[in-house]
């Protein structure tokens, strides 16, 4: 349960919609629902971190993924899988008898009932090239579903400079960045010279040779001579989300 469903249920207690035995029995929930043998999942995250438990879809089946995901969603609260293949995704669907699915991310959505109730932040999620797009899809899909309000800036890499500049404005009106890029790895570094606010940087595996699946992208990154900014690990769209999250919820209560 979500803190805008939590708070609708109280509502309908305050107002005699419900009784206190109908409440109770919603409220009755382990904090810990077990899927099968396959699973053992924390349907109180969210309340007590802001954030549900998200399906990680490498390494598991359709049928796993689409059970866990109907166990999450079972609540009214929806379900979100990352890294689920198309071919995956088309079995999902059918088992799950609905749901979206976006190629570009490899996300798969069943929307909650309750929407939850986002900061008034706006995150950017920033990427250098069109190369970078399935990772900052991944991070920007994954904010929308946890009800933030996202901006979208792209293909500003430092290999155009001009293009950054030309967006700036637009950046400078959100509250924390999620800089994506792979190469070299040169974007956080040049905007945290450029805007004070806090920079979420995730390295992309994107690149020739030498780029070794986004090491020197992650090496550059750590290496930054701006101070301050924060990297997390290559690919991970969904790790500087939910980070991007913690830090705006401690900013902003919620609108």
């Amino acid at each position: 349960m979500h803190e805008a469903a939590l708070q609708e249920l109280l509502e309908q207690l305050q107002t005699g919609k419900i009784s206190i035995a109908e409440a109770a029995e919603r409220l009755r929930i382990s904090s810990v629902e077990r899927v099968a043998d396959l699973a053992r999942i924390d349907m109180q995250r969210e309340l007590r971190v802001g954030a549900p438990e998200i399906v990680y879809g490498e390494g598991k089946s359709a049928e796993q993924i689409a059970s866990i995901m109907v166990a999450l969603a079972s609540r009214g609260d929806g379900a979100l899988a990352t890294r689920v293949d198309a071919e995956k995704a088309a079995r999902c669907l059918e088992q799950i008898g609905g749901g979206h699915y976006d190629p570009l991310s490899r996300t798969l959505l069943i929307k909650a009932e309750t929407r939850r109730t986002g900061t008034s932040a706006s995150i950017g999620v920033l990427c250098a090239g069109t190369s970078d797009l399935a990772v900052a899809e991944e991070a920007a899909l994954s904010l929308e579903f946890l009800g933030q309000r996202v901006c979208r800036v792209r293909d500003i890499g430092v290999a155009g400079l001009h293009r950054l500049f030309e967006a700036l404005p637009e950046i400078q009106d959100c509250q924390i960045l999620i800089v994506i890029a792979g190469m070299e790895g040169a974007l956080p570094t040049v905007l945290a010279g450029l805007v004070d606010r806090p920079i979420i940087a995730v390295p992309t595996s994107v690149g020739y040779g030498v780029s070794l699946g986004g090491l020197a992208a992650l090496a550059s990154m750590l290496s930054s001579c701006a101070p301050g900014i924060t990297v997390v690990n290559i690919d991970n769209g969904l790790g500087a989300a939910l980070a991007a999250l913690r830090i705006v919820r401690s900013m902003h209560v919620p609108s």
